[in-house]
């Protein structure tokens, strides 16, 4: 396996293959509607800050920032669907780093482009949206750094970890696990590098502020994530392994999984030992956890590219790659077979009855997702337009003097921060919830003696409201069950103060 000399700016197949993938999400973003946690990103990042309860902030501010661009969901999701397409152009240019001929570079792109869960991730702007790219260009920066000896590939590592921890705080999954593979390896030789540990203060540096925040505000962080280990669904190991197969397409198992193996029986690829030690480490990290499928997607594209340059070593005959490329044209049918539970290429009709008839249901990564009909990620970019109208209109039937007096307390971000953003029809006030980041923007700037509550049970609106009117009744046929047939009642005449109110709507989740 000869190195691939091509300078990164004359590799047209690289670009080419990225730019198919650009456009492949491009051609599908803005066909449903805005995702439950896009809303509430956005409502966060209208309110600038060093981090937030239950994410770092560059998520939120860039959502803010694209959303303003265009107020729709397309526009909004345009950095998810650079992304796709970056991850596709590094994993070209990763097959021909280890030494890949065109025939695994083309593999290696083609194998992390029709991925259905990284075809997933990408399909909306959410804080996994970059981990795969980044993940992955953190595993390239350490092979130039501790095989071809480009020290300053190790600063560059640090600052792409940084990036990525102020996008999402999971790099430390993918951190631990390359540390164990480094060490586990004669790789180990690069922690007596200087410029690792300036790379590593660099990491710190910027991901400080958050760090900050978090500490200033009590460590949030730690209590949602304990809370969503606690709402996670309990999948057996087999299970989440036999998912891992399926949601990566079962016919391109056999690349990552050659992935792993490759290092060890292929003397050009030893030097990448450490990332096939990483990419165990991280899938037994998650499955102690009880993580969800997609905790650990990230670190597939690696393990593909490295597949993609054993395949073709390995089948170096005409004959034998003609073969597998008739293997890569089924896995691109199984794939774009499975593409509607990845992507919305299908009208929302279309796609009940699919999901009906398909011989394989998507898996309940949360015990809160019983009774819904289509993937959380579809679910929750339907029915918010139904959820602020119905809303809206029992808002409407409180006599416009009591509106003055009336705050909106609702019990999770996605409603919300629905209202917050599609609310102005109804001359809504700001929301009040106690979920998460808003339970620490409090108030926000009233203090009602009345509230339009939305929940189950109001019975319970007993112990704290004088007299309660039933107003409506939530309903959207494709939104998430749990979100339906929630009561909108009046609650008028607060029996309690907001002082010792507050504390109990506090709801890190």
């Amino acid at each position: 396996m000869a190195k691939q000399q091509l300078g990164w700016k004359q590799d047209y197949l690289a670009l080419g293959l990225g730019m198919l993938a650009f456009a492949l999400h491009a051609a599908f973003a803005g066909r449903y509607d805005v995702f439950r946690d896009e809303l509430y990103f956005i409502v966060c990042g209208r309110h600038p800050a060093f981090g937030y309860a239950d994410q770092p902030p560059l998520i939120p501010l860039l959502s803010a920032s694209f959303y303003a661009l265009g107020h729709n969901a397309w526009m909004l999701r345009l950095p998810a669907t650079l992304a796709a397409g970056a991850l596709v152009w590094l994993a070209v240019r990763f097959a021909r780093l280890l030494g890949g001929d065109t025939f695994a570079a083309i593999g290696a792109g083609i194998c992390v482009t029709i991925a259905p869960m990284l075809m997933g991730m990408a399909a909306t702007l959410n804080t996994t949206s970059f981990d795969p790219l980044a993940w992955t260009l953190i595993a390239y920066l350490l092979v130039k750094a501790t095989r071809d000896g480009d020290r300053s590939a190790l600063l560059w590592c640090g600052v792409v970890a940084g990036i990525d921890f102020e996008l999402k705080y999971a790099l430390y999954t993918w951190a631990i696990a390359l540390i164990v593979g480094l060490l586990a390896t004669p790789e180990r030789r690069v922690f007596r590098d200087r410029m690792l540990w300036l790379g590593a203060v660099i990491a710190v540096a910027i991901g400080l502020p958050s760090i900050v925040w978090q500490a200033t505000h009590g460590w949030p962080f730690l209590e949602l994530a304990a809370a969503a280990r606690a709402k996670n669904t309990d999948v057996p190991p087999l299970g989440y392994i036999i998912n891992q197969v399926l949601v990566m397409n079962p016919l391109l198992a056999p690349v990552w999984i050659a992935g792993v193996v490759a290092p060890f029986v292929i003397p050009a690829l030893k030097p990448v030992r450490f990332l096939a030690i990483a990419f165990l480490a991280s899938f037994g990290l998650t499955l102690l956890m009880h993580g969800k499928d997609y905790y650990i997607a990230a670190t597939y594209p690696t393990m593909f590219v490295i597949g993609a340059v054993a395949w073709a070593h390995w089948a170096h005959k005409t004959v034998a790659r003609s073969a597998l490329a008739g293997w890569g044209l089924l896995a691109v049918g199984l794939s774009a077979f499975a593409a509607p539970l990845a992507l919305p290429v299908l009208s929302v009709e279309a796609l009940r009855t699919y999901i009906e008839h398909a011989p394989i249901k998507p898996q309940q990564q949360e015990k809160s997702f019983k009774g819904t009909l289509l993937p959380q990620l579809f679910a929750d970019q339907l029915g918010w337009h139904d959820f602020t109208d119905q809303v809206g209109a029992a808002w409407q039937k409180i006599p416009a003097a009591e509106r003055a007096r009336t705050g909106i307390k609702l019990e999770n971000y996605g409603e919300a921060a629905a209202l917050d953003i599609y609310g102005k029809t109804y001359d809504l006030p700001p929301v009040i919830s106690g979920h998460n980041q808003y339970y620490f923007w409090g108030l926000r700037g009233q203090h009602p003696v009345n509230l339009l509550v939305v929940q189950n049970n109001p019975d319970r609106l007993e112990p704290y409201c004088q007299k309660t009117v039933i107003l409506g009744e939530t309903y959207s046929r494709d939104a998430m069950a749990y979100e339906n047939g929630k009561t909108i009642a009046w609650c008028q005449g607060l029996k309690v103060d907001w002082v010792t109110l507050w504390p109990e709507l506090k709801n890190f989740s």
